[in-house]
């Protein structure tokens, strides 16, 4: 859950920073947007390669590894005299999600009994919301007190401090299956797997697309201040921590129940956003819905590829990754187009038709009334 919350803490971090580094560098705000770009898509693309490659060593020395990368990632950035250094150090910082998360999101089975796994998961994808309530927020102080560089440095030595937690508490853990490209391959023969790529694609672009331009809607329709939207922004982060445990129970006994239910919740905050959002009040109880909504999803999505494939848990998790940090980058992009043509409105609207989509995508799997795990529809 550290380690995850130090990569969730490192990936987003330049939101708040982003003007900073920007003029610091003499760079576009457009420019500056790469450092948020570039991790979702290698993260797709190094959770399959690095898994894959580094199938049989133990995945306690892997999960080190990439802590390794990931705090040499930060102290790099600090240290970047040029813009394409910092470039770089996003490299490592998709390379370490892809590889990280892929590992640790599939090792709770093996970390305690099977009856406590569900919880074991909402513990893990906590990091997630705290990431974004915790991190991001004090990240952000401490760039505005002591430069955007100090912030990378902080997060360096806690990764640090996290790797030194990982070798002295975390047991041997050899690997127990062999992830191979062909593996992952088989894997898009299952109904389930497929379905469970459909479901998470719509649901993280609905969110991806319309929550990194939640700040320009609160500006310019809510016409909440800076302070304003700070408190809303933790108030929202505070209800994604409830969804995540919230949903955990719930998706663990009834995962296509879990899933529909927060995107059904999702798309209806989204949608009447533009209705409901020019007042305070309407804002704040939307995004408390919101938060509800989506901290629920990563559990979600993994419960749901970890059941369409029982028998290869890290390869479904490398399938989880790929997939929900491909479409992170995607959701970022399309949500950007959009907003600087139209909108922020529209984007929330269109958010919350695709999670709408989704809905209804639950639905058509509970129609061909599947099973788990899915052996019998190639």
């Amino acid at each position: 859950m550290l380690g995850i919350f130090s990569i969730v803490t490192t990936e987003i971090l330049p939101i708040g920073l982003l003007t900073s580094i920007g003029s610091s560098f003499t760079i576009s705000d457009g420019m500056a947007g790469l450092m948020m770009t570039m991790p979702g898509f290698l993260a797709a693309l190094s959770a399959p390669l690095v898994t894959a490659a580094t199938a049989r060593i133990d995945r306690r020395l892997m999960l080190c590894v990439f802590m390794l990368l990931l705090a040499l990632a930060n102290f790099l950035a600090a240290a970047a005299p040029d813009y394409w250094l910092v470039l770089v150090s996003r490299v490592m910082v998709g390379i370490t999600i892809g590889g990280f998360w892929s590992i640790g999101a599939g090792l709770a089975d093996r970390l305690v009994p099977p009856e406590k796994v569900g919880r074991a998961l909402s513990v893990i994808f906590s990091a997630v919301p705290l990431g974004s309530v915790l991190g991001v927020p004090v990240g952000t102080f401490i760039g505005d007190i002591a430069g955007w560089r100090t912030a990378f440095v902080v997060m360096g030595v806690l990764t640090v401090a996290i790797l030194a937690l990982l070798l002295a508490v975390m047991p041997p853990l050899p690997p127990t299956e062999t992830t191979r490209l062909s593996v992952l391959a088989g894997l898009f023969r299952s109904t389930n797997t497929r379905y469970a790529l459909a479901l998470t694609f719509l649901i993280v672009l609905a969110h991806f697309g319309t929550y990194t331009y939640v700040t320009p809607f609160l500006e310019q329709v809510t016409h909440a201040g800076s302070r304003a939207i700070t408190v809303f922004l933790l108030i929202y982060g505070a209800a994604g921590i409830a969804g995540n445990f919230l949903g955990s129970a719930l998706v663990t006994r009834h995962p296509r129940t879990g899933f529909g239910t927060a995107a059904a919740l999702l798309a209806a905050a989204t949608l009447l956003l533009p209705v409901l959002g020019h007042s305070d009040t309407g804002a704040i109880t939307l995004l408390i819905v919101w938060g509800i909504a989506y901290g629920a999803v990563p559990v979600s999505s993994q419960t749901w590829f970890a059941k369409a494939a029982p028998t290869a848990p890290e390869a479904a998790s490398v399938l989880f990754t790929a997939s929900f940090q491909a479409t992170i980058s995607l959701g970022a992009l399309v949500g950007g187009a959009i907003v600087d043509r139209t909108s922020p409105s529209t984007v929330m609207t269109l958010g919350g038709i695709t999670a709408t989509l989704m809905v209804l995508t639950t639905l058509l799997h509970l129609t061909h009334r599947q099973t788990w795990p899915d052996t019998t529809h190639p």
